[in-house]
Protein backbone atom coordinates (compact mmCIF):
# COMPACT_ATOMS: atom_id res chain seq x y z
CA UNK A 1 0.00 0.00 0.00
CA UNK A 2 1.13 3.30 -1.13
CA UNK A 3 1.69 6.03 1.94
CA UNK A 4 1.43 9.57 2.53
CA UNK A 5 2.03 12.17 5.22
CA UNK A 6 1.11 15.81 5.32
CA UNK A 7 2.44 18.87 6.80
CA UNK A 8 0.85 21.68 7.35
CA UNK A 9 1.75 25.93 7.76
CA UNK A 10 -0.54 28.41 8.70
CA UNK A 11 -4.29 29.81 8.99
CA UNK A 12 -7.64 27.59 9.85
CA UNK A 13 -8.59 27.62 5.87
CA UNK A 14 -5.17 25.66 5.34
CA UNK A 15 -5.99 23.39 7.75
CA UNK A 16 -9.66 22.35 6.82
CA UNK A 17 -7.39 22.32 2.75
CA UNK A 18 -4.81 19.70 4.07
CA UNK A 19 -7.72 17.68 5.70
CA UNK A 20 -9.76 17.41 2.18
CA UNK A 21 -6.69 16.33 0.07
CA UNK A 22 -5.78 13.60 3.10
CA UNK A 23 -9.09 12.62 1.79
CA UNK A 24 -9.02 12.36 -1.24
CA UNK A 25 -5.44 10.47 -0.98
CA UNK A 26 -7.43 7.69 1.49
CA UNK A 27 -10.05 7.32 -0.83
CA UNK A 28 -7.38 5.90 -3.85
CA UNK A 29 -6.22 3.37 -0.75
CA UNK A 30 -3.42 5.32 0.23
CA UNK A 31 -2.31 5.10 3.64
CA UNK A 32 -1.53 7.83 6.54
CA UNK A 33 1.55 7.38 8.14
CA UNK A 34 3.73 10.54 10.13
CA UNK A 35 5.65 13.45 8.59
CA UNK A 36 8.53 11.52 10.28
CA UNK A 37 8.17 8.29 8.53
CA UNK A 38 8.79 7.31 5.03
CA UNK A 39 5.95 7.91 3.23
CA UNK A 40 5.90 7.73 -0.40
CA UNK A 41 4.33 10.95 -0.80
CA UNK A 42 4.46 14.47 1.60
CA UNK A 43 1.76 16.59 0.77
CA UNK A 44 3.00 20.61 2.31
CA UNK A 45 0.83 22.67 2.42
CA UNK A 46 2.53 26.40 2.75
CA UNK A 47 1.89 30.03 4.08
CA UNK A 48 2.26 33.34 2.53
CA UNK A 49 0.69 35.46 5.14
CA UNK A 50 4.79 37.12 6.47
CA UNK A 51 8.10 36.14 5.27
CA UNK A 52 8.37 33.84 8.23
CA UNK A 53 5.52 31.86 6.74
CA UNK A 54 7.71 31.48 3.67
CA UNK A 55 10.85 30.46 5.16
CA UNK A 56 9.54 27.94 7.18
CA UNK A 57 7.77 26.71 4.02
CA UNK A 58 11.11 26.32 2.39
CA UNK A 59 12.77 24.67 5.26
CA UNK A 60 9.57 22.73 5.90
CA UNK A 61 10.25 21.10 1.98
CA UNK A 62 13.84 21.37 2.71
CA UNK A 63 13.66 18.97 5.88
CA UNK A 64 11.13 16.62 4.08
CA UNK A 65 13.41 15.57 1.31
CA UNK A 66 16.38 15.03 3.77
CA UNK A 67 14.58 13.17 6.07
CA UNK A 68 12.99 10.74 3.09
CA UNK A 69 14.81 11.38 -0.30
CA UNK A 70 12.76 8.76 -2.00
CA UNK A 71 9.70 10.86 -0.97
CA UNK A 72 7.83 12.32 -3.66
CA UNK A 73 6.96 16.09 -2.22
CA UNK A 74 3.89 17.83 -3.17
CA UNK A 75 4.05 21.43 -2.35
CA UNK A 76 0.38 23.12 -2.33
CA UNK A 77 -1.21 26.60 -0.37
CA UNK A 78 -0.81 30.21 -1.09
CA UNK A 79 3.15 29.91 -1.13
CA UNK A 80 3.28 27.84 -3.75
CA UNK A 81 0.52 30.20 -5.56
CA UNK A 82 2.10 33.18 -5.08
CA UNK A 83 5.93 31.85 -6.08
CA UNK A 84 5.87 28.69 -7.73
CA UNK A 85 9.49 29.63 -9.98
CA UNK A 86 11.37 29.72 -6.40
CA UNK A 87 9.85 26.11 -5.32
CA UNK A 88 10.58 24.75 -8.88
CA UNK A 89 14.06 25.01 -8.02
CA UNK A 90 14.03 23.57 -4.62
CA UNK A 91 15.90 20.37 -4.86
CA UNK A 92 13.44 17.19 -4.27
CA UNK A 93 10.25 18.51 -5.17
CA UNK A 94 8.11 16.62 -7.59
CA UNK A 95 4.86 19.16 -7.96
CA UNK A 96 3.32 22.52 -7.12
CA UNK A 97 -0.42 23.25 -7.27
CA UNK A 98 -1.04 26.53 -5.46
CA UNK A 99 -4.54 27.07 -3.97
CA UNK A 100 -6.79 25.89 -6.56
CA UNK A 101 -6.83 22.26 -8.32
CA UNK A 102 -6.44 20.81 -5.19
CA UNK A 103 -9.04 17.99 -6.33
CA UNK A 104 -6.69 16.50 -8.68
CA UNK A 105 -3.94 16.17 -6.23
CA UNK A 106 -3.79 12.26 -6.29
CA UNK A 107 -4.00 12.38 -10.30
CA UNK A 108 -1.68 15.13 -10.82
CA UNK A 109 1.22 13.57 -8.12
CA UNK A 110 0.91 9.82 -10.44
CA UNK A 111 0.75 11.34 -13.57
CA UNK A 112 4.22 13.57 -12.51
CA UNK A 113 5.62 12.30 -9.87
CA UNK A 114 8.20 10.37 -11.25
CA UNK A 115 9.84 13.37 -13.62
CA UNK A 116 13.11 14.40 -12.86
CA UNK A 117 11.49 18.39 -12.66
CA UNK A 118 9.14 19.68 -11.08
CA UNK A 119 5.86 19.84 -12.26
CA UNK A 120 4.07 23.48 -11.77
CA UNK A 121 0.32 23.22 -11.95
CA UNK A 122 -0.28 26.21 -10.55
CA UNK A 123 -2.60 28.91 -12.86
CA UNK A 124 -3.77 32.57 -12.58
CA UNK A 125 -5.85 32.15 -9.68
CA UNK A 126 -7.97 35.22 -10.90
CA UNK A 127 -9.14 33.62 -13.81
CA UNK A 128 -10.80 31.00 -10.80
CA UNK A 129 -14.23 32.42 -9.99
CA UNK A 130 -16.19 29.65 -8.52
CA UNK A 131 -15.84 27.67 -4.99
CA UNK A 132 -13.54 24.83 -5.12
CA UNK A 133 -15.95 21.99 -3.90
CA UNK A 134 -13.25 19.63 -1.12
CA UNK A 135 -14.66 17.58 1.33
CA UNK A 136 -12.99 15.35 3.92
CA UNK A 137 -13.18 12.84 6.39
CA UNK A 138 -11.74 12.67 10.01
CA UNK A 139 -10.47 9.90 11.43
CA UNK A 140 -12.73 7.50 13.81
CA UNK A 141 -11.08 8.99 16.76
CA UNK A 142 -11.71 12.72 16.33
CA UNK A 143 -15.58 13.77 16.86
CA UNK A 144 -15.27 16.61 18.51
CA UNK A 145 -14.57 19.52 16.55
CA UNK A 146 -14.53 20.45 13.07
CA UNK A 147 -13.73 23.66 10.36
CA UNK A 148 -16.34 23.91 7.66
CA UNK A 149 -15.16 25.84 4.95
CA UNK A 150 -17.65 28.22 3.49
CA UNK A 151 -16.15 30.90 1.22
CA UNK A 152 -12.53 31.08 0.06
CA UNK A 153 -10.70 34.35 -1.80
CA UNK A 154 -10.83 38.60 -0.50
CA UNK A 155 -11.67 41.71 -2.23
CA UNK A 156 -10.90 44.15 0.37
CA UNK A 157 -6.48 44.84 -0.49
CA UNK A 158 -5.82 45.71 2.74
CA UNK A 159 -2.25 47.78 2.10
CA UNK A 160 -0.22 44.94 4.37
CA UNK A 161 -1.97 41.76 3.04
CA UNK A 162 -0.68 39.49 0.22
CA UNK A 163 -3.67 37.45 0.54
CA UNK A 164 -5.88 38.03 -2.12
CA UNK A 165 -3.53 37.79 -4.36
CA UNK A 166 -2.68 33.79 -3.26
CA UNK A 167 -6.53 33.20 -2.78
CA UNK A 168 -7.78 35.40 -5.86
CA UNK A 169 -11.74 36.60 -5.60
CA UNK A 170 -14.00 36.47 -3.11
CA UNK A 171 -15.92 32.89 -3.90
CA UNK A 172 -18.83 31.47 -1.58
CA UNK A 173 -19.75 28.12 -0.81
CA UNK A 174 -23.04 26.93 -2.29
CA UNK A 175 -26.02 27.00 0.63
CA UNK A 176 -26.87 23.53 0.00
CA UNK A 177 -23.47 22.39 -0.82
CA UNK A 178 -22.49 23.81 3.10
CA UNK A 179 -25.66 21.48 4.54
CA UNK A 180 -24.59 18.49 2.90
CA UNK A 181 -21.05 18.43 4.20
CA UNK A 182 -22.46 19.72 7.62
CA UNK A 183 -25.04 17.17 7.66
CA UNK A 184 -22.34 14.63 6.98
CA UNK A 185 -20.42 16.16 9.95
CA UNK A 186 -23.48 16.30 12.38
CA UNK A 187 -24.30 12.67 11.64
CA UNK A 188 -20.34 11.28 12.01
CA UNK A 189 -21.73 12.81 15.62
CA UNK A 190 -19.26 16.12 15.48
CA UNK A 191 -20.57 18.23 18.34
CA UNK A 192 -19.32 21.47 17.18
CA UNK A 193 -18.75 23.36 13.75
CA UNK A 194 -16.63 26.08 13.16
CA UNK A 195 -17.32 28.29 10.31
CA UNK A 196 -14.60 29.73 8.44
CA UNK A 197 -13.22 30.98 5.19
CA UNK A 198 -10.73 33.83 4.31
CA UNK A 199 -13.21 36.65 4.29
CA UNK A 200 -16.05 35.05 5.91
CA UNK A 201 -18.21 38.03 6.64
CA UNK A 202 -18.48 38.95 2.66
CA UNK A 203 -20.12 35.59 2.36
CA UNK A 204 -22.97 35.61 -0.31
CA UNK A 205 -21.30 39.36 -2.20
CA UNK A 206 -21.00 37.34 -5.22
CA UNK A 207 -23.80 35.64 -4.88
CA UNK A 208 -25.94 38.91 -5.52
CA UNK A 209 -26.71 39.23 -1.64
CA UNK A 210 -29.20 36.64 -1.72
CA UNK A 211 -27.98 35.15 1.29
CA UNK A 212 -25.45 36.05 3.60
CA UNK A 213 -23.57 34.29 6.76
CA UNK A 214 -26.33 34.65 8.84
CA UNK A 215 -28.38 32.61 6.64
CA UNK A 216 -26.00 30.04 6.94
CA UNK A 217 -26.03 29.87 10.73
CA UNK A 218 -29.48 29.73 10.76
CA UNK A 219 -29.53 26.82 8.21
CA UNK A 220 -27.58 24.94 10.32
CA UNK A 221 -29.67 25.70 13.32
CA UNK A 222 -33.14 24.81 11.59
CA UNK A 223 -31.75 21.56 9.40
CA UNK A 224 -29.20 19.93 11.49
CA UNK A 225 -28.24 18.71 15.69
CA UNK A 226 -24.93 20.37 15.51
CA UNK A 227 -24.35 21.55 19.67
CA UNK A 228 -21.93 24.00 18.71
CA UNK A 229 -21.78 26.93 16.24
CA UNK A 230 -18.84 29.08 15.82
CA UNK A 231 -17.44 31.60 13.50
CA UNK A 232 -14.47 32.26 12.53
CA UNK A 233 -12.98 35.38 11.85
CA UNK A 234 -15.30 38.85 10.78
CA UNK A 235 -14.43 42.01 9.95
CA UNK A 236 -16.08 44.26 12.43
CA UNK A 237 -18.46 46.12 9.50
CA UNK A 238 -19.49 42.98 8.44
CA UNK A 239 -21.69 42.05 11.81
CA UNK A 240 -24.97 41.90 10.79
CA UNK A 241 -28.04 43.25 13.20
CA UNK A 242 -29.45 40.00 11.92
CA UNK A 243 -26.20 37.96 13.27
CA UNK A 244 -25.44 39.65 16.74
CA UNK A 245 -29.32 38.38 17.23
CA UNK A 246 -28.69 34.47 16.16
CA UNK A 247 -25.93 34.95 19.20
CA UNK A 248 -27.82 36.86 21.63
CA UNK A 249 -30.27 34.28 21.59
CA UNK A 250 -29.57 31.06 20.75
CA UNK A 251 -27.31 29.08 23.06
CA UNK A 252 -25.88 27.14 19.98
CA UNK A 253 -24.36 29.95 18.75
CA UNK A 254 -21.32 30.33 20.71
CA UNK A 255 -21.08 33.58 22.14
CA UNK A 256 -17.67 34.20 20.47
CA UNK A 257 -16.58 36.64 18.13
CA UNK A 258 -13.30 37.34 16.25
CA UNK A 259 -12.77 40.73 14.74
CA UNK A 260 -9.55 42.25 13.38
CA UNK A 261 -8.75 45.42 14.93
CA UNK A 262 -4.90 45.15 13.50
CA UNK A 263 -3.93 48.84 15.13
CA UNK A 264 -5.53 50.65 17.79
CA UNK A 265 -4.36 54.08 16.06
CA UNK A 266 -6.79 55.69 13.61
CA UNK A 267 -4.03 56.97 11.38
CA UNK A 268 -2.46 53.62 11.00
CA UNK A 269 -5.85 52.32 10.22
CA UNK A 270 -5.85 54.60 7.38
CA UNK A 271 -2.68 53.98 6.15
CA UNK A 272 -3.26 50.40 6.20
CA UNK A 273 -6.38 51.04 4.10
CA UNK A 274 -8.76 49.09 6.57
CA UNK A 275 -12.49 49.58 6.42
CA UNK A 276 -13.65 51.36 9.30
CA UNK A 277 -12.83 54.15 11.83
CA UNK A 278 -11.42 53.19 15.25
CA UNK A 279 -14.54 54.81 16.94
CA UNK A 280 -16.27 52.45 14.62
CA UNK A 281 -14.48 49.69 16.50
CA UNK A 282 -14.93 50.64 19.93
CA UNK A 283 -18.78 51.80 19.46
CA UNK A 284 -19.28 48.12 18.26
CA UNK A 285 -17.45 46.12 21.19
CA UNK A 286 -19.32 48.54 23.41
CA UNK A 287 -22.65 47.62 21.79
CA UNK A 288 -22.14 43.66 21.40
CA UNK A 289 -21.25 43.38 25.01
CA UNK A 290 -24.31 44.87 25.98
CA UNK A 291 -26.68 42.59 23.67
CA UNK A 292 -24.36 39.59 24.43
CA UNK A 293 -23.42 38.67 28.15
CA UNK A 294 -19.85 37.10 28.56
CA UNK A 295 -19.07 37.88 25.05
CA UNK A 296 -15.75 36.82 24.31
CA UNK A 297 -14.04 39.34 21.86
CA UNK A 298 -10.95 38.05 20.56
CA UNK A 299 -8.73 40.01 17.73
CA UNK A 300 -5.73 40.22 15.30
CA UNK A 301 -3.20 43.24 15.70
CA UNK A 302 -0.05 44.33 13.53
CA UNK A 303 2.34 46.16 15.24
CA UNK A 304 5.63 48.29 13.27
CA UNK A 305 3.28 48.83 10.32
CA UNK A 306 5.52 51.67 8.23
CA UNK A 307 5.29 54.72 10.31
CA UNK A 308 3.84 53.45 13.44
CA UNK A 309 5.46 56.22 15.56
CA UNK A 310 6.04 55.69 19.24
CA UNK A 311 3.05 58.05 19.81
CA UNK A 312 1.29 56.30 17.28
CA UNK A 313 2.14 52.87 19.34
CA UNK A 314 1.03 54.39 22.52
CA UNK A 315 -2.38 54.91 20.92
CA UNK A 316 -2.47 51.15 20.12
CA UNK A 317 -1.82 50.02 23.50
CA UNK A 318 -4.09 52.41 25.35
CA UNK A 319 -7.11 50.74 22.81
CA UNK A 320 -5.83 47.41 24.22
CA UNK A 321 -6.23 48.43 27.66
CA UNK A 322 -9.68 49.66 27.01
CA UNK A 323 -11.29 47.15 25.14
CA UNK A 324 -10.20 43.88 27.60
CA UNK A 325 -9.73 41.51 24.56
CA UNK A 326 -10.02 37.85 25.44
CA UNK A 327 -7.32 36.96 23.14
CA UNK A 328 -5.08 38.51 20.71
CA UNK A 329 -2.87 37.33 18.08
CA UNK A 330 -0.12 40.21 17.65
CA UNK A 331 2.14 40.27 14.83
CA UNK A 332 5.04 42.20 13.45
CA UNK A 333 4.21 43.90 10.67
CA UNK A 334 5.97 41.73 7.03
CA UNK A 335 7.09 43.65 4.54
CA UNK A 336 5.19 41.81 1.38
CA UNK A 337 6.56 42.55 -1.83
CA UNK A 338 3.50 43.18 -4.25
CA UNK A 339 1.62 45.31 -1.40
CA UNK A 340 1.06 48.93 -1.24
CA UNK A 341 2.66 49.13 2.30
CA UNK A 342 5.90 47.29 0.93
CA UNK A 343 6.62 50.48 -0.58
CA UNK A 344 5.44 52.99 2.35
CA UNK A 345 8.23 55.29 3.60
CA UNK A 346 9.38 55.53 7.65
CA UNK A 347 9.68 51.34 7.78
CA UNK A 348 10.09 50.34 11.52
CA UNK A 349 13.03 48.55 12.35
CA UNK A 350 12.86 44.68 12.99
CA UNK A 351 14.32 45.83 16.99
CA UNK A 352 11.71 47.91 17.22
CA UNK A 353 8.64 45.43 16.16
CA UNK A 354 9.99 42.91 18.61
CA UNK A 355 9.60 45.29 21.47
CA UNK A 356 6.65 46.78 20.32
CA UNK A 357 5.23 42.93 20.15
CA UNK A 358 6.31 42.00 23.14
CA UNK A 359 4.84 45.24 24.98
CA UNK A 360 1.36 44.36 23.09
CA UNK A 361 1.89 40.45 24.15
CA UNK A 362 2.19 41.21 27.73
CA UNK A 363 -1.23 43.49 27.55
CA UNK A 364 -3.10 41.14 25.62
CA UNK A 365 -1.87 37.91 28.65
CA UNK A 366 -3.44 40.26 31.67
CA UNK A 367 -6.84 40.88 29.63
CA UNK A 368 -7.19 37.42 28.36
CA UNK A 369 -6.60 36.12 31.89
CA UNK A 370 -8.98 39.04 33.33
CA UNK A 371 -11.56 37.59 30.67
CA UNK A 372 -10.70 33.79 32.17
CA UNK A 373 -11.13 34.54 36.17
CA UNK A 374 -14.21 36.21 35.41
CA UNK A 375 -15.72 32.73 34.87
CA UNK A 376 -14.37 31.19 38.05
CA UNK A 377 -17.60 30.57 40.00
CA UNK A 378 -20.02 30.37 37.10
CA UNK A 379 -20.99 27.29 35.40
CA UNK A 380 -20.65 26.30 31.95
CA UNK A 381 -19.97 23.63 29.68
CA UNK A 382 -16.97 22.38 27.94
CA UNK A 383 -16.44 20.05 24.71
CA UNK A 384 -13.46 17.58 25.64
CA UNK A 385 -10.87 17.42 22.81
CA UNK A 386 -7.70 15.57 24.36
CA UNK A 387 -6.82 13.78 27.45
CA UNK A 388 -3.78 14.43 29.64
CA UNK A 389 -0.87 12.57 30.48
CA UNK A 390 -2.48 12.53 34.28
CA UNK A 391 -6.12 11.29 33.09
CA UNK A 392 -7.85 14.49 33.12
CA UNK A 393 -9.64 16.12 29.67
CA UNK A 394 -8.79 19.43 27.88
CA UNK A 395 -11.37 21.61 25.82
CA UNK A 396 -13.33 24.36 25.22
CA UNK A 397 -15.93 26.33 26.40
CA UNK A 398 -18.66 27.70 24.13
CA UNK A 399 -16.62 31.11 25.18
CA UNK A 400 -13.19 29.57 23.75
CA UNK A 401 -11.88 29.52 27.18
CA UNK A 402 -9.72 26.32 27.86
CA UNK A 403 -11.02 24.69 30.55
CA UNK A 404 -9.29 21.16 31.64
CA UNK A 405 -11.90 18.61 34.15
CA UNK A 406 -10.93 15.49 35.96
CA UNK A 407 -13.23 12.76 35.41
CA UNK A 408 -13.76 8.68 35.18
CA UNK A 409 -15.68 7.20 31.76
CA UNK A 410 -15.38 10.06 29.56
CA UNK A 411 -14.31 10.64 25.70
CA UNK A 412 -13.54 12.84 23.19
CA UNK A 413 -16.71 14.91 21.75
CA UNK A 414 -18.63 14.64 25.38
CA UNK A 415 -20.09 18.28 26.27
CA UNK A 416 -19.61 18.39 29.93
CA UNK A 417 -21.22 20.38 32.43
CA UNK A 418 -18.69 21.76 35.17
CA UNK A 419 -18.21 24.42 37.58
CA UNK A 420 -15.33 26.97 37.11
CA UNK A 421 -13.49 26.70 40.15
CA UNK A 422 -10.18 28.51 39.28
CA UNK A 423 -7.51 29.28 36.81
CA UNK A 424 -4.19 28.01 36.52
CA UNK A 425 -2.78 30.90 34.35
CA UNK A 426 -3.12 29.28 31.04
CA UNK A 427 -6.35 27.56 31.29
CA UNK A 428 -9.53 27.35 33.24
CA UNK A 429 -10.04 24.45 36.33
CA UNK A 430 -13.27 22.94 36.28
CA UNK A 431 -15.17 20.30 38.52
CA UNK A 432 -18.05 17.81 37.57
CA UNK A 433 -21.55 18.67 37.99
CA UNK A 434 -23.01 15.55 38.96
CA UNK A 435 -26.44 15.23 36.82
CA UNK A 436 -29.48 12.87 37.61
Amino acid sequence: MKTVSFLTLGCKVNQYDTDAMRSLFLARGYEEVSAKDKADICVINTCSVTHIGERKSRQMIRRAKRLNPQTKIIVTGCYAQLDPKTIQQIDGVNLIIGTQDRTKVVDLIEAYGSSSQAHNAVHDIFETSQFEELHWAHPASDRARSYLKIQEGCNNYCAFCIIPYTRGKLKSRGVEDIYHEARRLDEQGFKEVVLTGIHLGNYGVDLGRQVDLADVVKMLLERTHISRIRLGSIESVEISEELVNLIATNERVCPHLHLPLQSGSEEILRKMRRHYHLQEYVDLISSLRARIPDLAVTTDLIVGFPGETEELFAETMATLKELRFAGVHVFPYSKRNGTAAATFPDQVSEAVKKERVHAAEKVAEQTATDYRRSFIGKTTNVLLEQQTEDGAWKGFTPHYCQLTIKGEGRKAGMICSTRVVSDDGAMLIGERIEEG
